[in-house]
């Protein structure tokens, strides 16, 4: 497999970007590596929070230990589901996890679920927990998004814009090559590659984005779960933009309706509606 990854309009070359390393033998994929540092991340993200809040640490500790692993099997599931006809035919690679394949909405889903459930058995406030936890999942979402470029995965449609990326075509899946991409494919030395679209970038740098305008505003939200629901309306406008530009969507079984982007929206929608209902909400507790 060629290794390199080319950024031809920002002058950056890459020469050799492997996905793994190996220790003792064992391959670890980097993949594995950034979403594992990105949960980190979130998990000292929330907790710094919580400190500050004057909640208990040690919460969000425990949270961290049931909310990681149910997230990673929602994602994993997520994905499954509606990229079956990968995994039916070899039922054991639905367990490695190695390769990629993980979807955020399926996490997300499983972390609030789980959030519900442990404020229930804590006796404590889903909604302030939500706004807690939610910094330290955007933040965790902004540095695992970099697991995909190690993987050569979630591009987008072919691009000459300032941020195109060159890939070689014996390092991505060929179902992930459009005919676009066939059509605008170079040849050099013998290696053909495609340009695409960095996607994973571009989700990257919204999230962290979406991550300085919540903490900027945090302090002066109006109610507890608000920092939830802008996280939930800001990263839905940016999923279901940057969704309808990558190659690689889970569809709708059945339809050519990609999914995440339908969720996007569905989210965008409902927690705008929750937003504003909350705050008229508000004032009219106030004007009585």
């Amino acid at each position: 497999m060629t290794r390199t990854i080319d950024f031809p309009h920002l002058g950056i070359h890459l020469s050799s970007v492997g996905n793994h390393i190996t220790v003792f033998g064992f391959d670890i994929a980097y993949y594995g590596m950034i979403i594992g540092a990105g949960i980190l991340a979130g998990i000292f993200m929330a907790v710094y929070e919580a400190k500050r809040t004057g909640q208990k640490e040690e919460d969000y500790y425990d949270l961290s230990i049931c909310a990681v692993i149910i997230s990673i099997i929602g994602a994993r599931a997520y994905y499954v589901i509606f990229s079956w006809d990968m995994y039916k035919d070899d039922l054991l690679s639905i367990f490695n996890l190695r390769q990629g394949g993980l979807a955020i909405y399926g996490g997300v889903i499983a972390a609030v679920l789980t959030v519900i459930v442990f404020a229930k058995v804590k006796k404590l406030s889903a909604a302030q927990i939500f706004d807690t936890a939610g910094l330290g999942l955007v933040l965790g979402q902004a540095i695992g998004r970099w697991g995909n470029f190690f993987n050569r995965e979630a591009f987008g449609e072919y691009t000459d814009g300032l941020f195109a990326m060159k890939l070689p075509v014996d390092a991505v899946r060929s179902s992930d090559i459009t005919d676009l991409m066939r059509k605008h494919m170079e040849t050099v030395d013998g290696v053909s590659y495609i340009q695409v679209s960095p996607t994973y970038l571009y989700e990257s740098m919204w999230c962290l984005a979406l991550l300085i305008l919540l903490l900027l505003y945090r302090r002066h939200k109006k109610f507890q779960g608000e920092v939830f629901l802008m996280y939930l309306f800001g990263y839905g406008a940016g999923r279901a933009w940057i969704e309808g530009l990558r190659t690689d969507q889970l569809w709708i079984p059945g339809t050519e309706i990609p999914v995440s982007q339908v969720l996007a929206g569905t989210i965008v929608v409902v927690s705008f509606v929750l937003i504003v209902y909350n705050r008229i909400k508000i004032k009219k507790k106030a004007a009585c």
